[in-house]
């Protein structure tokens, strides 16, 4: 299957998913992370550090990416930048999406997320200026990537405790944002409790959780966590 994940910054896919990721790759899913703007300016980054902070996580992770080049702060829900998520959904083939929950203090996250849902829409067209041909992916799910202090209900959680370190590296490949950046240097760990919490909540080491809109179909109980 082909796997879109989308992030308002790099590192937000590492944060929010980053085992998943993993464990999609693993299980031969091809897996791409979009990057909707370089992330920068921060304080101990630019915009060549970050890009290769981006490349290494990828790396880790088994999986390709790509960015778009919006700017950093100033994402809007535009037309445009919908048309240009619509062209990679195509060209990709993208079967599956992922993003960030919509309810988030970020305005960049919550312009993102309205960017990629509308996107979906508009990768189905016909008789329209875009690249590739019409693509409609069947899912879209968010993941947790969010600057509120709130922890809404999943709507499911996927197993992730066997690629608990390589998410940790994944988001320690970015130094300029968790290393040199004193602030930050908590954030690693905090996630790591929260992927055990929510693993504690299906009897496992760690979890990520996600938030579905629309039904979910299973074909049987054989992938429920027993």
């Amino acid at each position: 299957m082909n796997v879109l994940v989308v992030g308002p910054h790099p590192d937000d896919q590492e944060l929010g998913m980053g085992g998943t990721i993993a464990r999609l790759a693993s299980q031969g899913h091809r897996v791409v992370l979009l990057d909707m703007t370089d992330g920068e300016p921060t304080p101990y980054g630019s915009p060549e550090i970050r890009a290769r902070e981006a490349a290494e996580a990828a790396r880790i992770l088994g999986v390709h990416r790509i960015g778009l080049d919006l700017p950093n702060r100033r994402v809007e829900a535009s037309i445009a930048a919908r048309h240009l998520v619509a062209g990679v959904i195509r060209t990709e083939r993208i079967e599956m999406i992922f993003v960030p929950h919509p309810d988030d203090a970020h305005p960049d996250h919550r312009a993102v997320t309205r960017i990629v849902e509308d996107s979906r829409f508009d990768a189905k067209l016909t008789r329209i200026d875009l690249p590739g041909e019409p693509c409609h992916p069947k899912w879209l799910f968010h993941y947790w990537c969010t600057h509120l202090r709130t922890v809404p209900q999943p709507s499911f959680l996927i197993e992730t405790g066997a690629f608990a370190e390589r998410k940790q590296a994944a988001i320690m490949a970015y130094r300029s944002q968790f290393i040199d950046h004193p602030g930050n240097r908590g954030v690693p760990e905090w996630i790591a409790a929260a992927d055990r919490y929510f693993g504690s909540r299906i009897g496992a080491l760690a979890a990520e959780p996600f938030f579905a809109r629309e039904p979910i179909g299973l074909t049987g109980l054989e992938g429920l966590v027993r």
